[in-house]
């Protein structure tokens, strides 16, 4: 069962790891094409006047996307960047707390889904559309709800790993 888990949310965090980088390339694309267009303006005075329509906009919508997948790509971390927090050899008690900070983010992930969820619902009967790009705003929130579904679901794997570990060395110190 472990290692079923283990590979579950390894690919889980594949995942969110391939739209995490997507959706930064893509913030630096629309970054960098904006900048450059502008400077462009400047340097002829005007003469060449493109623009990078939305540009806040699609900023910020795919430092959204980033920032939920980067969070559920690494929900096992450390925050210093070391190694997992549930098999570092450390107290009994900072890995308790470490399963009830995953299981917390479990609770996020969850909460979060069923919010963006309904936003979701709610956009697409109302046929709400961003400001600036005229984009509908439904899958702009499924997309966002199902990255913090993918948050409270590894969060939930790796709570359970850490008890399964807990378990398990509690069985082989004899306690």
């Amino acid at each position: 069962m472990q290692s079923t888990l283990y590979r579950a949310s390894h690919w889980l965090a594949l995942v969110c790891r391939l739209v995490a980088g997507v959706a930064l390339i893509g913030l630096l694309a629309v970054t960098i094409a904006d900048v450059s267009t502008r400077y462009l303006s400047r340097l002829t005075e005007g003469a060449i006047a493109l623009r990078v329509s939305g540009s806040v906009e699609l900023v910020s919508y795919l430092m959204l996307f980033a920032l939920l997948a980067a969070m559920a790509a690494n929900v096992e971390k450390k925050p210093s960047g070391g190694g997992s927090v549930l098999t570092s050899p450390t107290a009994s008690h900072q890995k308790s707390r470490a399963r009830r900070l995953l299981l917390g983010f479990t609770a996020l992930g969850l909460i979060l889904f069923m919010g963006l969820l309904d936003s979701a619902a709610a956009a697409t009967r109302h046929g709400e559309i961003t400001q600036d790009l005229r984009l509908p705003m439904g899958p702009i929130y499924q997309l966002a709800a199902v990255l913090s579904l993918l948050l409270g679901i590894r969060s939930f794997i790796h709570a359970l790993l850490g008890m399964i570990y807990a378990a398990g060395e509690e069985a082989a110190h004899g306690e």
